[in-house]
């Protein structure tokens, strides 16, 4: 018993002794210095949101130095609203799609459709507007499920399905609506709900849209809805990595064609959107439109590999469009040069973003 107790204290003494010989500094790491270009990649890494925002600043003071008061006044401005308002929402649709690292070629396609099932089917099948137009929103939400069972279940490439799509919605469109187009004065007579996102709000000189607050309210609440709330972050997951995602517990099917059909929705208010602006229902109309929202989402600093940008970069890069469209019509220029300008800004965009996928977190 005795020889036990002396082996415990002849450790207790070797365990302070050994405690008293060690250093006594706290573990530390080297902290690795930042240049200036670096510190500028991961400002730009932590807000995506950033680059289309200077760009946007730095071409509104450009044509406002060249132009002056013909393009800095309310009503000028506003104007770029309004006419980037049904792109925006497009945009904001395409926006979700290409945050899972997908695509959606079938964006207008869908929003033409949806517009002409709401005008079909008040005036052909004389149903009542309201019901007419919840119709045409639950057509674009179908088609959005479509494209999500197809991505999700399938395990058919984005590309393909939303090319097919693409074609088979615009070729529905016109045998279903036999190329009619209804016009303003009926709808006007009629069915005037269909034009409600065409009612100007006029403000301080400055002339908004029910169109232009709907457009703002969808890129703020699907701001939130992004970055606050668990189906948001799962969205990022899964453009991030998919299979991370699915160790993880996200249901990335679920995912998938959820995204897919908010995309759907809201191309058909897109769509009644339109019909508002233009006045009409056309089957003609908007045929651009996935073009220019993939141009505007590009702009907007979301990364086409998926898992990075804001949704609010994409109203900025819509904006951009905008701006430089409405500045070189002012100016008296070709209506090429705001394609190649645009075209230079996509490249720009894609090379900033790659350039900002290499910073170290």
């Amino acid at each position: 018993m005795t020889s036990d107790t002396e082996t415990d204290d002849k450790k207790a003494d070797n365990y302070e002794a050994a405690t008293a010989s060690s250093p006594q500094a706290v573990a530390s790491f080297d902290d690795q210095h930042r240049g200036f270009g670096q510190k500028i990649q991961h400002a730009l890494h932590q807000t995506p949101a950033l680059v289309p925002l200077i760009v946007l600043v730095l071409s509104i003071i450009v044509f406002g130095l060249l132009l002056g008061s013909k393009f800095f006044s309310p009503f000028a401005l506003t104007l770029i609203l309004q006419q980037v308002q049904i792109v925006g929402i497009v945009a904001a649709a395409q926006s979700i799609v290409i945050l899972t690292a997908g695509i959606d070629l079938s964006v207008g396609a869908i929003m033409v459709l949806s517009s002409v099932v709401m005008g079909q089917f008040t005036f052909r099948y004389g149903l009542p507007v309201e019901v007419a137009v919840v119709c045409g929103l639950i057509c674009g939400t179908l088609c959005g499920y479509i494209n999500g069972f197809l991505v999700a279940v399938v395990k058919l490439p984005p590309f393909i399905v939303t090319l097919g799509m693409w074609q088979i919605v615009l070729a529905t469109n016109f045998l279903y609506s036999a190329n009619e187009t209804i016009r303003s004065q009926e709808i006007a007579k009629a069915a005037p709900l269909l034009q409600i996102f065409g009612t100007k709000v006029n403000i301080g000189g400055a002339i908004f849209t029910y169109g232009v607050i709907f457009l703002v309210l969808l890129v703020f609440v699907l701001a939130y809805v992004l970055r606050q709330t668990a189906w948001g972050r799962h969205v990022y997951a899964v453009g991030d990595d998919p299979e991370a995602a699915q160790l993880s517990g996200v249901q990335v099917k679920k995912v998938l064609i959820s995204v897919y059909m908010l995309s759907g929705l809201i191309c058909a208010f897109a769509g009644w959107a339109m019909i508002g602006r233009i006045g009409s229902v056309s089957p003609t109309t908007g045929q651009l439109a996935n073009i220019e929202s993939i141009t505007a989402v590009v702009i907007g600093g979301i990364s086409l590999f998926g898992g990075r940008g804001s949704i609010v970069g994409t109203l900025f890069g819509a904006l951009i469009v905008g701006v430089f469209t409405l500045g070189l019509r002012l100016l008296g220029a070709d209506a090429q040069w705001t394609y190649l300008l645009i075209g230079l800004l996509i490249i720009a965009a894609v090379a900033v973003d790659q350039w900002i996928r290499k910073v170290s977190v």
